[in-house]
């Protein structure tokens, strides 16, 4: 009988996304590649371990008024009761209402990345989302409050010495709540963490891709399911 151990499979976890991300910058020489390679590793974890009621992707996200995000480098949306998802030569199109977090994907974690991620997180966030009445077999519930959006940044390393210092936390801290990033992970070095009262918690070390994950997981479970979408108001541009 094999002695499974769980200390260790959760460690493995973490120690092959953060070989796959070593990789990916050590292997490509065009920052953009490099890019690319690593968005790939972060949405290879996620599709692998999300629950199946998400969905994570790079894709675009619009709202019922015909506003555009920009693109996110890893969106998770819903994939069970958002009625339609357009894709076209690989590039998918995510209505605003379906859409649970955002994150951006680098390299490493400095200022400019910061401001970025927040900007690219903002775009999603400032967009209109509709939301209908539910029914049941009683009646009907009132419409659903749609719910905060999760926004982040994945990287592999830190240009900070110390990495998850006082310099990551200060350009992290923004009084633009569409701006916030709730949570991220450098993998070589930790995590960090932003709820509605505390900002920021960073934790340096402990298997940070495999706590990302979990944390994720339930950040996600605490805003239960998208809001009932109109799609008569994106029928409206039919007309």
């Amino acid at each position: 009988m094999r002695d499974w151990s769980l200390p260790k499979i959760l460690a493995n976890l973490h120690k092959d996304i953060e070989t796959k991300l070593h990789i990916a910058r050590e292997s490509f020489g065009h920052p953009v590649s490099a890019g690319d390679a690593s968005e790939e590793v972060w949405l290879e974890l996620l599709t692998k371990y999300l629950p199946k009621r998400y969905m994570a992707d790079k894709a675009f996200v619009v709202d019922s008024n015909g506003i555009f995000s920009q693109q996110i480098d890893v969106l998770i949306f819903d994939r069970q009761y958002t009625p339609f998802i357009f894709e076209f030569n690989g590039e998918k199109i995510v209505p605003a209402e379906g859409v649970y977090a955002v994150f951006e994907a680098k390299q490493s974690i400095n200022a400019t990345q910061i401001a970025y991620a927040q900007t690219k997180v903002a775009s999603v966030r400032k967009l209109h989302r509709t939301s209908l009445p539910i029914p049941h077999a009683g009646g009907t519930h009132p419409p659903k409050e749609p719910g905060h959006i999760i926004g982040g940044l994945l990287t592999f390393e830190s240009d900070w010495k110390p990495p998850l210092g006082d310099s990551l936390v200060n350009a992290l801290t923004t009084d633009d709540v569409s701006k916030r990033l709730d949570l991220g992970c450098v993998a070589a070095h930790g995590t960090f963490g932003c709820d509605s009262e505390h900002c920021y918690a960073v934790t340096p070390e402990g298997k940070p891709a495999t706590a990302f994950l979990f944390e994720l997981i339930a950040r996600l479970q605490s805003t239960a399911t998208v809001p009932m979408i109109d799609v008569r108001a994106y029928a409206n541009w039919l007309s």
